[in-house]
C-alpha cells in the first residue's frame, strides 16, 4: 500500500470578486504537499461540481465572501451528492455567521473557517479528515 497526495479543488463560486484568501489557502495546501486545482473567480456550483468530478478530488474548498453561503454551499453539496461524490469533503471559508456555520454543518458541510483562521488550521483539518476517511491508502 502507498500513500497518495490529497487532491483539493479550491473554488470561488458566485459573483464574489475577492480571491486573495483563496489564493493564499491554495498556496498553503500546495506547500503542505497537496495537489491543488484552483478554478478562478465567478464559478457556478454546476461548474465546481463538474470540475470536482472530472479531477477526482478528495476535497472541495469554497471561498465565499459574498454572503451567498447559505445558497452556494448547499447547492454544491447537492450536486456533489447527485454525482456520487458523497465521500468527498466539502469545506471552505469566508465571512459566515456562527449560526449559519452550524446550519451548513447539519446539512453535511465540513468545518468552515472564518477571518483569523491560520492556514495551518485548514491544512491540519483537511489532512486529519483525509487520514480518518481512509481515502489516502491505495491498494
Amino acid at each position: 500500500m502507498s500513500e497518495r497526495k490529497i487532491r483539493v479543488l479550491v473554488a470561488k463560486p458566485g459573483l464574489d470578486g475577492h480571491d486573495r484568501g483563496a489564493k493564499v489557502i491554495a498556496a498553503a495546501l500546495r506547500d503542505a504537499g497537496m495537489e491543488v486545482i484552483y478554478t478562478g473567480l465567478h464559478q457556478t456550483p454546476e461548474k465546481i461540481a463538474a470540475t470536482a468530478l472530472q479531477e477526482d478530488v478528495d476535497v472541495v474548498a469554497l471561498s465565499i465572501l459574498s454572503g451567498a453561503h447559505m445558497t452556494l454551499f448547499p447547492r454544491v453539496l447537492r450536486l456533489m451528492t447527485e454525482n456520487g461524490m458523497d465521500d468527498v469533503l466539502l469545506t471552505g471559508g469566508g465571512i459566515i455567521p456562527s449560526e449559519d456555520i452550524e446550519a451548513l454543518q447539519e446539512q453535511g458541510v465540513g468545518q468552515l473557517f472564518g477571518p483569523g483562521t491560520t492556514t495551518g488550521e485548514a491544512v491540519a483539518y483537511i489532512s486529519r479528515w483525509f487520514e480518518e476517511s481512509g481515502r489516502g491508502v491505495e491498494a
